[in-house]
């Protein structure tokens, strides 16, 4: 059995790749500092506590499990937190993280990126070859992430991929892990704990040029996500070229759309108060996932929005009680 390092694997879709990990006969070791992952979602393999800038430590760890490639999540993940805390959405651990790991050997690594890197699109569905701009913090330290693995695959022959996922959404099927960002900042966990509450969803903006007045946004299923994650590691193990991928679910979906199939699963109301639009929110944002269905084999399986909701519902349900 492999071990594979899994750095942030305490968190939303870090814990769910180590659950995909597992099913694949690998063997998940995560690395994480707990500051916003969950100990009690480390359930697939051992965890090692640590920060991913300490390359003392990440040595150690590497040294002792001698993993056969590597997994990076470890970050912040708040687009509207990076405008606000710039200095929390530096590269420096990551950069420590890769450091370490050329210095042990350059180890496959599959790069958790995101489609913040494309900034504000000049065309839907957005591809790979989209020009990469971001506009944010969060979305420019992971540009500068997928260039330094780049680099390093010139100057160190390291393999990568970069996946590039669109809106991560759901929560695994059999009710073990699931979302538990706080504060909620997701579009389907904000509408579902709105249902629980019976407090009001806020939407930003209803004067958009889309069908219904409001942004349309990729969501793509965790359990997806997770999957091509195994596809891209297995890809890589195989001496595949290193690329950058988008994960999309290549079909849109507005606020409004959310709000209703939401109503519809939780069989409540949902109260709604209709506000101003936020800055830098494009009004459609999909993504084509042509590439990755190319390349891994990749296809979304349980990226429908009704099962989307129905898992996250489940697992909120699950919480509660």
């Amino acid at each position: 059995m492999l071990n594979i390092l899994v750095t942030g694997g305490a968190g939303f879709i870090g814990s769910h790749a180590c659950k995909a990990l597992s099913k694949a006969g690998y063997l998940p070791v995560t690395y994480d500092n707990l500051s916003r992952g969950h100990r009690d979602t480390v359930k697939w393999g051992p965890l090692e506590v640590g920060d991913i800038a300490d390359t003392r430590r990440m040595r150690a760890v590497l040294e002792q499990y001698q993993p056969a490639a590597v997994m990076h999540f470890a970050g912040y993940a708040y687009v509207g937190e990076s405008v606000e805390n710039p200095l929390l959405y530096n590269i420096g651990g990551s950069a420590a993280l890769l450091e370490a790991v050329i210095d042990f050997k350059p180890l496959p690594f599959v790069f958790s990126s995101t489609c913040a890197t494309y900034g504000i699109p000049e065309k839907i569905p957005i591809t790979e070859d989209h020009p990469q701009r971001p506009i944010n913090p969060y979305g420019y330290s992971k540009f500068v992430v997928e260039r330094m693995l780049a680099d390093l695959g010139v100057a160190h022959q390291l393999p990568w991929i970069a996946l590039r996922y669109f809106n991560a959404a759901g929560a695994d099927p059999e009710k073990e892990i699931g979302e538990m960002h706080d504060p909620a900042t997701h579009l389907i966990p904000l509408v579902l704990r709105a249902a629980q509450s019976g407090t009001p969803m806020q939407v930003f903006g209803t004067d958009y040029d889309t069908p219904d007045g409001t942004c349309i946004r990729d969501y793509v299923h965790v359990t997806d996500i997770a999957a091509a994650h195994v596809r891209a590691l297995n890809y890589l193990l195989a001496q595949g070229k290193s690329c950058a991928l988008n994960l999309a679910n290549a079909r849109g979906y507005s606020v409004k759309e959310v709000i209703k199939t939401a109503e519809r699963i939780c069989d409540r109301t949902i109260s709604v108060n209709n506000t101003a639009r936020r800055n830098g929110d494009p009004p459609v944002l999909v993504g084509s996932a042509e590439r990755a269905h190319e390349i891994l084999g990749w296809m979304p399986n349980r990226s429908d929005l009704d099962i989307q909701i129905q898992d996250t519902w489940n697992w909120l349900k699950s919480r509660h009680s």
